[in-house]
């Protein structure tokens, strides 16, 4: 069966970041994510998640159809809560080399066990 274009742009995506309109000048970028996916990497049931980014952008900044689109990424990887949130953060870092960065993983309940995991990166002086 051939591939979707939606899937095969999954496939294919990368975090994409275009230069920051003010570089110089600390601000926030706060990004919602609300419908990551991923497999328990024990079970393989699907564990959902809303993710949050925040971060001050250094010189560049991500673009979000290519965050969206590396976020669904994950749909189909048997990956444990703490490696997703993880992982999110070091591709986020290597992509744009932000100041400051945060993720935030709020796994929705299952099995009466709620989980959240919070990552942080600060560029070094």
């Amino acid at each position: 069966m051939e591939m979707k274009y939606g899937e095969r742009n999954i496939a294919e995506g990368q975090l994409i970041t275009f230069p920051n309109p003010r570089v110089g000048r600390r601000y926030d970028i706060n990004i919602t994510l609300p419908e990551f996916t991923c497999k328990c990497p024990f079970s393989g049931y699907p564990d959902f998640a809303t993710i949050y980014i925040n971060y001050i952008p250094n010189e560049q900044v991500v673009e979000l159809k290519a965050l969206k689109l590396y976020i669904n990424s994950y749909r189909d990887r048997c990956i444990s809560h703490e490696e997703s949130a993880n992982q999110i953060l070091d591709d986020f870092v290597a992509a744009c080399d932000p100041i400051e960065v945060t993720v935030m993983a709020d796994f929705t309940p299952r099995g009466n066990v709620h989980t959240v995991i919070e990552v942080r990166h600060q560029k070094s002086a």
